[in-house]
């Protein structure tokens, strides 16, 4: 049992640092996120909802995040619990220079159950359905 001691500790303060990590993404901190990610913590790292570091980075419209996430091997292809990805968050926040980005690093338009094909469509985004289409 002593084995265990303390652990509960850590797990906490592992825990607040992801929920750290995240906020980083959420708020655009590029150099501070990638410290983290270049000092261990997964680029994939995600939320209990599945939203990656870089979906985040993408629906809060943080192109520069963004961009080094992608450098970093970032998934561009992780689908969140939804069903979304970050092309389809940068499609829904009519961010034509991150879905350029995006489709550039692999990112298919029409991946996961709300694609951003699909979210353009909803959305009658035609500016990002052209981006999309290619």
């Amino acid at each position: 049992m002593t084995a265990y001691v303390g652990a509960p500790l850590l797990i906490a303060e592992e825990l607040e640092l992801l929920l750290r990590v995240t906020d980083l993404a959420r708020a655009g901190e590029t150099s501070q996120l990638a410290d983290a990610i270049d000092s261990g913590i997964p680029v994939n790292l995600t939320t209990a909802v599945g939203d990656s570091l870089l979906i985040l980075a993408a629906y809060h419209c943080h192109l520069e995040t963004v961009e080094m996430l992608i450098a970093r091997g970032a998934d561009t292809e992780r689908v969140n619990d939804n069903g979304q990805t970050a092309l389809g968050a940068a499609t829904f926040r009519r961010q034509p220079e991150m879905v350029r980005a995006l489709l550039a690093a692999g990112a298919g338009p029409q991946t996961g159950a709300r694609s951003a094909q699909q979210i353009a469509s909803f959305f009658e985004l035609t500016e990002m359905a052209e981006l999309l289409a290619g």
